[in-house]
């Protein structure tokens, strides 16, 4: 009995684990968003180079569409479930509160509706930033 105690226990602990990674990505994603706001509101000259049914028409999601569309290394990490778990979460949630049914309905179903709904905050059709059009880097800190 102890044994699958134990392995349940680390069975919930790994997937905890996996949690925090997919919300870590999520609010460094959010934080990238609010930073490119921040420089394309604040510089007149870089919006100049945006073509202007890009900027500011693009939806938040489309930054998120972007970094899939550019092929960025997550390491297993899905990042519009990462995002959507930013969302639902202000703060990474304590492991007190986790069970494993939580977690898989946590995982199946409240990440995606709640980037679902944050998708569809646009007014109309977002347009898209072409990923074409953007080079970046994700520098990871260890």
């Amino acid at each position: 009995m102890s044994r699958s105690l134990n392995s349940r226990a680390l069975h919930l602990a790994d997937s905890y684990i996996a949690l925090l990674a997919h919300w870590q990505w999520g609010d460094s994603v959010l934080e990238w968003i609010r930073q490119c706001e921040i420089t394309f509101g604040a510089d007149a000259l870089l919006r100049t180079l945006l073509h202007p049914d890009v900027w500011p028409h693009a939806g938040r999601s489309s930054f998120v569409e972007l970094l899939v569309e550019k092929d960025v290394p997550t390491h297993g990490v899905a990042l519009e479930k990462a995002v959507g778990l930013r969302l639902t979460f202000r703060q990474p949630p304590p492991i007190d509160i986790f069970s494993n049914q939580f977690l898989f309905f946590l995982k199946s179903t409240v990440a995606d509706s709640a980037y679902q709904a944050w998708a569809e905050l646009a007014q109309s059709v977002p347009a898209l930033l072409p990923p074409d059009r953007f080079h970046f880097q994700v520098h990871e800190l260890n």
